[in-house]
């Protein structure tokens, strides 16, 4: 009886991993953002251009998507050079000490429609915290080209430098304590 009990486990947990789904961050095709108010009058954006992203999830619509994304902070682009080296420093993000951003879901739950929340943890400049996200999911198409399974998402929220200690010297009036995500992106099913 025990080694039909082993045998039945075993041919469950093969069954749902012969199931599950990885989804893997298409860099040509999508962009990590964020957007912050400078002097209250003018939203300055940047990107992390390194980011490594998946998801897993054994269903379709993705309802139990697990999403994990990576980033590199020095990959970091304002575009302007200056901008980008003093945000990298040890006023803002401190690159050399905290060096990637992360993020790993804790739920994906359908609001209506396309609407969804993303919870997950945050962590950046040595902190994490438990963020809220808003995410478009666009649905799935093959691409003519590579003939894969492509999902398209945008992701928007807002965080607060203060919870992550980032720019603590700079009042609220230099530069706003709300940070804009927002992200657009394309996962290509493996």
């Amino acid at each position: 009886m025990k080694k039909i009990t082993i045998l039945a486990a075993a041919l469950i947990l093969s069954l749902s991993s012969a199931f599950a789904q990885t989804w893997t961050w298409d860099k040509p095709h999508s962009q990590l953002n964020f957007g912050i108010t400078h002097l209250s009058i003018s939203e300055i954006d940047g990107t992390f251009g390194g980011v490594t992203a998946t998801i897993n999830s054994s269903k379709d619509d993705l309802s139990d998507a697990v999403i994990e994304l990576t980033a590199d902070v020095n990959s970091l682009n304002t575009g302007n050079e200056q901008r980008n080296t003093h945000l990298k420093s040890a006023d803002f993000f401190d690159a050399a000490k905290y060096g990637t951003l992360t993020f790993k879901s804790t739920s994906f739950k359908q609001v209506d429609g396309k609407n969804y929340k993303l919870a997950g943890d945050l962590n950046f400049h040595g902190v994490t915290k438990s963020v809220v996200l808003d995410v478009v999911f666009n649905g799935t198409v093959v691409n003519p080209q590579s003939k894969k399974t492509v999902a398209g998402f945008k992701v928007i929220g807002i965080i607060k430098r203060s919870d992550f200690s980032l720019g603590g010297q700079f009042p609220a009036a230099m530069l706003s304590d709300e940070v804009k995500l927002n992200a657009n992106a394309e996962f290509v099913k493996d």
